[in-house]
């Protein structure tokens, strides 16, 4: 069972050659683990985040073949396959006006030389320039950067588009002083002298402006809606890349609350999705507009003045209670949320202890609190919202007021009135709108915070960190006094664990529950890291090694096996998107999983549904073993791989794995005698200590004799 009959990733191929030829060698696990693929191949919309893994910065753009920049040599160009017609891709090295030297994705360390013409016949006109990034071979010298933050780093790329849209804002606030000015001038000039020729000229000057005006106000909805989108995408893709990516010992203990953290991301999308720019851009314009209505006359900002400090004073004092109820409500959408990822995951073994009143009981608390609580805020944020809007009238008719008997004392004209009521309306917008905004800011506040608490906690693959590239491991392995306690537990699940495993050598593991033997395993696939000690593979620190390319070179089998919604194609290789249809057949073979697939009339194709609701136990181990083989790993790890199967499909299974396990490195944890037969050593745990260690028969003997575990007490 080979690897080589994979299907090759054009994109992929390219880079990891670029990767070497710029002495930033790296291997095709790290390069692409993790990342959005379409069908298990590198797009052009991701191959900047998979170079700058390896130190390299890259650039997509449209060029025709001779617009090329030659300093920027060797590049990438996306190519159609002439014969298939499929998407490739070519590493160009050089061109003349004839001539054009190349290396292909099939084979990227052979260059050729072919006629200009012939490549622009496969080129469709984009190109991706790579280039390495600056690397001190002196760490001591290097000047950390502030990295970017997850946010505000993200806002930051899209300051272009904010740029226009503040340009905008300020240019529709200018252009509000216009309508106040020309309802002054029609009642203060045309009106009582009849000027129809300045009316008209009034009229197409001001016809301008406020056309110009809805030109400004959609294109700063184009580009706040743009700059969300942007956001958007960019966030979401760095929140669940870091979910992803997060060391199983910070991992949350409820996933349902986990869940709904994540999901609070909505309300700042909601948040910076909407005019909370203009909003703040507008605001400075207050002081503008009541400076006109002050030349106008000064005593008709008294009612402006006051009203501001109104609608402030009490946005702001009701900010407390505001942040209070938005902590209350995201802890009780939490705990619902938490409840129904149980009850849905859970539902069979509720409905066979007859519990579903338990779940629906928290539930309709949890709804309850919820429903009681969001009405408060509304209710809360309304009385600020409309409160704003009455003062704001309330201020209009006061300005009136005063201003009728300013022009009963010939303070002010008719035309200065209106014009001063219309900017009343100007001035006391923007402060309506912030008090508006000031409503919406905590529960946003609260969800970014627990946003930020998900960013801050540790990830398996640290941003800058360099690993021992090994290609395929010989599957050595030597535990070296391991202590460990899994977080948030005093008790060390394992204590003093010292043991070394040959390559090729075939271990079998027994102990009692709870003895430390799944930590192992876990250990091994480099999901926890020991609290003391070492674990070498291949005389290598496991924490060196990559854990993508780690866990590529070990077949995992878990106590409980999850499949996921899909074909059983897609389950085969989900970890494997590339495997070729013959190596698919092949560790179905042998697997025995070949019957299954020949008996249903949907054959590979054929739904698993839900966790593998569709298929039976053993059928599911089955699929575990064949998704396991498919890598054709040097290291085997199996949690009672056959826990599931009847006596023969498990006779039938030990037999095929006696050819499976030939020149490779198998640790098994089972009680099954059948498995027992493949091994030649086992090694014995109990309460998280080694008490055990040797041949096969002279430790299955002891057992027999009860002399370990008496030795073990």
């Amino acid at each position: 069972m080979s690897t080589d009959l994979q299907q090759h990733d054009p994109l992929a191929n390219c880079l990891l050659h670029l990767c070497q030829l710029h002495d930033r060698p790296i291997s095709r696990e790290s390069l692409l683990n993790g990342l959005p693929l379409e069908q298990g191949f590198l797009t052009p919309s991701t191959f900047e985040r998979a170079a700058k893994r390896a130190g390299l910065s890259s650039k997509v753009q449209s060029r025709k073949l001779q617009q090329i920049n030659p300093h920027l040599l060797p590049c990438i160009l996306l190519c159609k396959n002439p014969t298939t017609g499929d998407n490739d891709a070519c590493i160009l090295y050089g061109f003349d006006d004839h001539n054009a030297q190349v290396a292909f994705s099939e084979l990227p360390d052979s260059t050729d030389s072919i006629p200009l013409e012939e490549l622009e016949e496969q080129y469709i006109g984009q190109v991706i320039y790579v280039r390495p990034e600056f690397l001190y071979q002196n760490q001591s010298l290097k000047i950390e950067k502030p990295s970017l933050h997850w946010f505000w780093g993200v806002i930051q790329e899209s300051r272009g588009l904010y740029k226009d849209i503040i340009l905008a804002s300020v240019m529709i606030n200018l252009f509000a002083i216009a309508m106040p000015l020309f309802v002054m001038n029609i009642y203060d000039r045309v009106v009582p002298n009849h000027t129809t020729e300045t009316l008209w000229i009034l009229a197409a000057g001001i016809f301008i402006v406020i056309v110009t005006e809805l030109v400004l106000r959609l294109m700063r909805s184009w580009f706040i809606d743009l700059a969300a989108t942007r956001t958007d995408v960019k966030l979401s893709s760095t929140i669940m890349e870091r979910i992803l990516n997060m060391q199983l010992a910070n991992r949350p203990y409820s996933s349902g609350s986990f869940i709904s953290n994540v999901q609070s991301f909505e309300a700042i999308r909601s948040f910076i999705g909407s005019l909370t720019v203009t909003t703040l851009v507008d605001l400075p314009f207050v002081l503008l507009f009541t400076l006109i209505i002050a030349l106008i006359n000064p005593i008709l900002i008294i009612p402006i003045v006051i009203s501001i400090i109104i609608v402030l004073s009490y946005a702001l004092s009701a900010q407390q209670k505001m942040h209070e109820l938005s902590i209350d409500s995201m802890e009780a959408s939490a705990t619902r949320n938490d409840t129904l990822y149980e009850g849905i995951s859970n539902i069979e073994t509720l409905k066979s202890f007859n519990a579903q009143s338990r779940v629906q009981s928290r539930w309709e608390k949890a709804t309850l609190f919820i429903t009681r609580n969001t009405a408060k805020m509304r209710f809360l944020s309304a009385s600020i919202t409309s409160g704003a809007q009455w003062i704001q009238h309330l201020a209009g008719v006061s300005v009136i007021i005063l201003g009728v008997y300013l022009i009963i004392e010939g303070e002010i004209s008719q035309g200065g009135l209106i014009a001063a009521y219309l900017l009343t309306s100007r001035a006391m917008a923007p402060v309506s709108q912030t008090a508006a905004l000031l409503s919406q800011y905590h529960f946003a506040s609260t969800s970014y915070q627990a946003l930020e608490e998900i960013m801050k906690r540790q990830v398996e693959r640290p941003a800058g960190k360099s690993w021992i590239s090994q290609g395929k491991l010989r599957g050595e392995i030597d535990f070296q006094q391991i202590d460990f306690k899994y977080p948030n537990d005093e008790r060390h699940v394992l204590k003093g664990v010292n043991f070394k495993i040959k390559e090729g050598e075939h271990v079998a593991i027994l102990g009692r529950n709870g003895s430390g033997k799944t930590t192992v395993e876990k250990l091994l696939l480099g999901l926890y890291q020991p609290e003391n000690g070492s674990i070498l593979i291949d005389g290598i620190d496991l924490r060196q090694i990559d854990p993508a390319e780690l866990r590529r070179n070990i077949g995992y089998i878990p106590q409980d096996i999850v499949l996921f919604n899909g074909t059983l194609k897609d389950n085969l290789t989900f970890a494997a998107p590339l495997a070729s249809d013959e190596q698919i057949l092949n560790v179905s073979k042998i697997t025995g999983l070949e019957s299954l697939i020949r008996s249903h009339p949907e054959g590979f194709n054929m739904q698993v549904g839900e966790r593998g609701q569709q298929l039976s136990g053993g059928q599911k181990q089955m699929v575990a073993l064949a998704r396991a083989l498919i890598n054709d790993p040097p290291i085997l790890l199996f949690d009672e791989p056959t826990a599931s199967l009847d006596f023969s499909a498990e006779n039938q299974f030990s037999r095929n794995l006696k050819q499976i396990i030939k020149g490779k490195t198998l640790i098994t944890i089972t009680h099954r005698t059948s498995l027992l037969n493949l091994v030649e050593r086992i090694i014995v745990f109990d309460k998280g200590r080694l008490v055990a260690d040797g041949p096969k028969d002279q430790v299955l003997e002891a057992l027999r004799h009860g002399q370990i575990g008496k030795n073990a007490s």
